[in-house]
């Protein structure tokens, strides 16, 4: 009375090889061994569980729900290597070091979280699945049109997502895992091969697939390895502009207005109520090019960075020993370089003047340069507490190469104009920065526009025209124009860029594209260190603020947004966390109803006496049942396990009722085709099933 399955059966012992192969190549190997030998354990277990669709529907969507966690959590995670312990322990490097697996690293997991759909088959009577308790389409096919459903057995599916799952692992550069799937494939089509080709055409055939399949089997890790660079790339498109360490071009003697982003690129939350840094420097350049407009780390080309080692806890770094850090400061920001070296996120940290250690930072690898610069390699937003304090800074002191010093040449004239204008010829070194300083204060005025003025002769520059003439122009002019002045009064000077802290937001502060600023770093000869020294009026700050548009709003939902995701992205919160073991009792109490829903069911039912309907099966609402009570009552009860067809011989050996041994065998065929036959009765039947079962009644009833 059963239909045909859709699927086949796997051959013997064949999804116990795969569970275990799975397991060895994912690091689940005992779970993978266990789960194998409960589906094989099926040939020599004969109890079988009595299923109905209802129920097939309630595992489906729990294992769905398992794999929506999944999917989830292995996003936050972002897990390279498997493994039980590092489920709940990964830390953000590790996370980060897989990014590139993110969006598949859940199908590592699937076999475990399908695994009670292929067991509830398994053990049902039918080892076979109704099409509509997993099919959407199906279900809603059958509602619709009335057509009986179909059953099908998902065993080779389960095999093939078990043999992908095997393939998300990390790459070892070994041929294990195409070997092993290859001898699990060969063993499955071993019982499907066609039977009108002799072996040797089919194992020719498969030789050659095999063959072709290695070929690109070995090209396989190097897509791997452009695919894992490509999203980590990706994400740091959308971050802020990215700081070149070696050369800064400024926007001094471009016609028009210098206009900057109001997205958020940095969240900053000072510790312990203490008041937020002003600068957050990124970095110092040395080098003044006028014909370009940039300034120069230095002439090298190397790299002019060093590598720092982290201290016992790798998240720790020391970047000044011994320094004393008197304030502390919670900095969220990206880094929006990429490393080719490391295949991962880099750039400079925006860092408060005086920092001498940073932690809880969990990247790859930190490197300082004599300029004060802190490049970073790991997670594309970083999040970590700096510490930080007046006095000595990273920065290397003034050196004998006076690069610190440096003026060009056509710049001179007009800052001697100026000095003499100051008055400040052998004046101390305390009194000519208090000139300079007021110098721009009194006389100059911030603005991002710049017209379209000419200069006036050939050995006029841009900011010489700017020092003598305009007086007017954005941050950039003034830490160029107060570099070369300092240095012009023998007072060594570094042009700096980072960004100012102002705006308060909540509890913290936030740092957008236009904070981005420029200033002026002075050595302080007397405490022998670098001091900030910004002559940048500041009206900056709310001329900047003028700008904002009536919709930032949506620009800070929009970067509130993208924070969050890429906290998310880079395993930069405890979400994943929270979110497991949120769903931990879902999933508990929906494994709970559907294993105990008949029990209460049952126990509901006979509390309302309503005995006969405590079982809930297809053909509950058969007529015959009615006819067996009746006739039980004649003294002719139901043995325990006693088919109906045997009972029902038994019952009507009565001579009373031989008149009605006819029509009670057509009624036991119409009330099994109801009650066993996946097509049904049709309505005819089905009426005729209703109206004789009430004649016999009838009968029965008379006698």
């Amino acid at each position: 009375m059963f239909d045909v399955p859709l699927v086949m059966k796997t051959p013997p012992f064949l999804l116990l090889a795969t569970l275990v192969f799975w397991g060895w190549q994912s690091g689940f190997l005992l779970a993978g061994a266990i789960m194998g030998a409960v589906l094989e354990s099926a040939r020599f277990i004969r109890a079988r569980w009595d299923l109905a669709e209802e129920d097939f529907r309630r595992i489906w969507h729990f294992c769905m729900l398992l794999v929506l966690a999944l999917v989830v959590f292995s996003f936050a995670a972002n897990q390279e290597n498997g493994g039980f312990t590092g489920l709940l322990h990964s830390s953000a490097a590790e996370a980060t070091r897989s990014v590139g697996l993110s969006a598949t690293a859940f199908l590592r997991w699937l076999p475990m979280t399908l695994f009670l759909v292929i067991v509830a088959q398994t053990f049902n009577e039918r080892e076979a699945i109704p099409l509509s308790a997993i099919s959407f389409f199906a279900l809603r096919r059958r509602r619709q049109t009335g057509a009986p459903d179909r059953h099908v057995n998902v065993s080779y599916p389960y095999f093939i997502v078990c043999l992908f799952s095997a393939g998300i692992h990390a790459n070892q550069a070994t041929h294990t895992y195409f070997f092993g799937q290859a001898l699990l494939i060969v063993w499955a089509l071993w019982f499907l091969r066609s039977r009108r080709f002799g072996i040797a055409a089919w194992l020719g055939a498969l030789v050659l697939v095999l063959g072709i399949a290695f070929v690109g089997h070995l090209g396989i890790g190097q897509l791997r390895q452009a695919l894992a660079g490509y999203n980590a790339q990706w994400m740091a498109r959308f971050m802020r502009q990215r700081t070149d360490p070696m050369v800064s071009f400024t926007s001094i003697g471009q016609i028009g207005e210098v206009k900057l982003s109001p997205r958020i690129v940095i969240r900053l939350e000072p510790k312990d109520g203490g008041a937020p840094p002003e600068y957050l420097r990124e970095t110092s350049y040395r080098i003044y090019r006028p014909a370009t407009q940039s300034w120069l780390s230095s002439f090298s080309k190397t790299n002019e960075f060093d590598p720092l080692q982290a201290e016992v806890d790798p998240s720790t770094w020391l970047l000044l020993p011994g320094k004393t850090n008197t304030s502390a400061a919670d900095i969220a920001c990206y880094l929006n370089g990429w490393s080719a070296e490391l295949s991962t996120p880099e750039g400079l940290l925006p860092l408060p003047t005086g920092s001498g250690r940073l932690e809880k930072l969990p990247v790859f690898s930190l490197k300082t340069s004599r300029n004060g610069a802190v490049k970073a390699a790991g997670p594309g937003l970083v999040m970590f507490d700096a510490r930080y304090g007046p006095g000595a800074t990273m920065d290397t002191p003034p050196d004998s190469t006076h690069f610190d010093l440096d003026v060009p040449t056509n710049e001179i004239p007009a800052l001697d104009r100026v000095i003499a204008e100051m008055n400040i010829s052998g004046a101390s070194e305390e009194r000519k920065l208090l000139a300079v300083r007021n110098f721009f204060t009194d006389k100059f005025t911030y603005s991002t526009w710049q017209g379209k003025d000419k200069l006036a002769g050939t050995n006029e520059t841009v900011v010489g025209r700017f020092l003598l003439n305009s007086r007017s122009g954005h941050c950039e002019y003034f830490a160029t124009a107060t570099v070369l002045l300092l240095r012009q009064l023998k007072i060594p000077a570094r042009y700096a860029v980072g960004y100012v802290v102002h705006e308060k937001s909540g509890h913290g502060y936030v740092v957008r594209g236009r904070d981005a600023h420029a200033w002026c770093l002075a050595w302080d000869g007397r405490h022998k260190t670098w001091v900030d020294f910004d002559t940048t009026p500041g009206s900056w700050v709310a001329e900047e603020g003028k700008r904002a548009s009536p919709l930032e709003w949506l620009s800070d939902l929009s970067s509130w947004i993208r924070f969050q995701f890429s906290k998310f992205w880079w395993g930069q919160s405890n979400f994943r966390q929270y979110l497991f073991w949120a769903l931990v009792p879902v999933l508990v109490l929906l494994l709970i109803r559907i294993v105990f829903r008949r029990g209460r069911k049952r126990r509901a039912q006979l509390k309302a006496g309503n005995s006969s309907a405590a079982i809930s099966w297809p053909g509950l609402d058969s007529e015959f049942y009615l006819l067996e009570r009746k006739l039980a009552a004649r003294d002719v009860p139901r043995s325990s396990g006693e088919p109906l067809s045997d009972w029902l011989t038994r019952a009507l050996a009565d001579p009373a009722l031989a008149d009605l041994r006819g029509p009670l065998q057509e009624l036991l065929r119409l009330h099994y085709g109801h009650r066993f036959d996946p097509r049904g009765l049709s309505g005819k039947e089905r009426e005729a099933l209703t109206r004789e079962a009430k004649v016999c009644l009838d009968a029965l009833a008379r006698r």
